[in-house]
C-alpha cells in the first residue's frame, strides 16, 4: 500500500510504494509535503508505465557512457570511432562521476559554453549530440525519466562559403597534378566523395551508358580501411562526361573486375592523407588555389552541372542527397536564375492584351 509515515528513528518521512515487481520500496524525505508530492508523482508514473527505479539513477555516468560506447556495431567505423574519441576526451572527465538522475539540464548548458570556450561550434554540437544519444539510451533502458541533455542552447553553426572552382580553375589544377590529375577530375567532374572515389571497382564502370555505380566506399581509421556502404547507405548510379569517360575506359581495360580503378603508385587502394600529401596539395598550391580542398570538388561538381542546366532533383541524384531540400539547402543560391526566368514569363503573361496591369484594353 502506497502511504506517506512519519520515521520514528530520526522524525523524517518516508514515501512507500510497491514498484512494479511487488516490491516493497521506501524513500525519505524531511518535509512530508515533499514526500506526498514525490508518492503521487511515483504513483501517476506506475500508472503511466513510466516508473522510474530511484536506486537505477544511481547508476554512474562514466560507466554508463563506456558501456554504451563499446555498443556502436550499428554505426560506420569511422563514426563510431570519432564518437568513442568525444566519450573519452569530453564525456567521461566531465560526468564520470556524476549520477545519471542528478544531471540536471542547466548542467547540460554550463557544460556546453564551457566546451564553446575552446571548440569550434560544430564541434560542440556534436559533442553535445553523443551525450544526448547517451541520456536517450538510458531513458529507454529506464535508468532515467527524461534526458536533461534535450533542448539544450547550443550555439550557432555558421555553414562555411561552399568553394565552386571554374572549368578552367578546374583544368588548372589537373595539369598540375599530372600525371596523375584523372581522380582530380573525376572528382570535380561527378561530385564523387573521396571515400567513393577509392572504392570504385573496375566492375563499376559501365562504358556503355558512361556510369559509374557508387555502392561503398573506404576510409582510413587509425592506419587502417575501413568499408562501408555510402553516407545515405544507397546505391547511386553517376553520370560521367564522354570526354573522361574515355580516359576511365583506357584505365580499366583488361584489369580484373575486383581490381580498384584509381590506385596509389605501388597498387593498393587510395589513402586520403597520402594522396593529398603527395598529389593534391602540391598541385593546389601550384595552381593558386590555396585553401581548397578535396571536399571542394564535389561543390565543384555540382555548381558546373547546376550551370549545364541540371535541376535540382538530376544534382540531387548525382551527389547522392537524402533529399532535393538537402541539395537546396547547400546550393539554393546556384539555382537563383530560374527565379529570373520566372518573373520573365510571368511578364509575358502581365503583357497580354486586355491585362489590367500591363495589357491594353480591347
Amino acid at each position: 500500500m502506497a502511504q506517506v509515515t512519519r520515521n520514528s528513528q530520526d522524525g523524517s518521512w518516508l514515501a512507500r510504494w510497491r514498484d512494479p515487481s511487488g516490491h516493497q520500496r521506501k524513500k525519505s524525505f524531511a518535509r512530508k509535503v515533499d514526500a506526498q508530492r514525490w508518492l503521487d508523482q511515483a504513483l501517476s508514473d506506475l500508472h503511466r508505465g513510466r516508473y522510474i527505479d530511484p536506486a537505477a539513477a544511481k547508476a554512474m555516468t562514466g560507466d554508463f557512457a563506456k558501456q554504451w560506447a563499446s555498443g556502436l556495431a550499428h554505426l560506420k567505423v569511422s563514426t563510431a570511432t570519432r564518437y568513442r574519441g568525444i566519450v573519452r576526451v569530453h564525456i567521461v572527465p566531465r560526468w564520470g562521476t556524476w549520477q545519471l538522475g542528478k544531471i540536471t539540464p542547466s548542467d547540460v548548458n554550463l557544460w556546453i559554453a564551457d566546451l564553446a570556450v575552446g571548440l569550434r561550434p560544430g564541434t560542440v554540437r556534436q559533442t553535445h549530440r553523443v551525450l544526448s544519444l547517451i541520456l536517450d539510451t538510458a531513458v529507454a533502458d529506464g535508468l532515467i525519466a527524461r534526458n536533461p541533455a534535450a533542448g539544450a542552447k547550443l550555439p550557432r553553426q555558421v555553414r562555411a562559403e561552399p568553394v565552386f572552382l571554374t572549368a578552367r580553375q578546374v583544368a588548372e589544377l589537373a595539369r598540375a597534378s599530372e600525371p596523375e590529375d584523372l581522380p582530380v577530375l573525376t572528382l570535380a567532374f561527378t561530385g564523387l566523395r573521396f571515400g567513393e572515389l577509392a572504392a570504385l571497382k573496375v566492375r563499376r564502370y559501365d562504358p556503355v551508358r558512361r556510369r559509374l555505380t557508387v555502392s561503398e566506399s573506404v576510409t582510413e581509421v587509425r592506419g587502417r580501411l575501413t568499408w562501408s556502404t555510402p553516407k545515405t547507405h544507397q546505391t547511386r548510379s553517376v553520370p560521367v562526361p564522354r570526354t573522361l569517360a574515355t580516359r576511365i575506359e583506357g584505365l580499366v581495360r583488361g584489369r580484373n573486375p575486383d581490381d580498384p580503378i584509381f590506385t596509389a603508385p605501388g597498387g593498393g587502394v587510395l589513402r586520403l592523407r597520402n594522396w593529398r600529401t603527395r598529389v593534391f596539395d602540391p598541385a593546389r598550391d601550384a595552381a593558386g588555389l590555396r585553401d581548397l580542398t578535396p571536399h571542394d570538388l564535389r561543390h565543384t561538381a555540382a555548381s558546373l552541372a547546376i550551370a549545364s542546366g541540371a535541376n535540382v532533383k538530376a544534382v540531387q541524384r548525382m551527389l547522392g542527397h537524402a533529399s532535393a531540400a538537402m541539395t537546396l539547402d547547400v546550393y539554393a543560391g546556384l539555382f537563383a536564375d530560374d527565379l529570373d526566368a520566372v518573373a520573365d514569363a510571368l511578364d509575358l503573361l502581365v503583357r497580354q492584351p486586355g491585362h489590367p496591369v500591363g495589357g491594353e484594353a480591347d
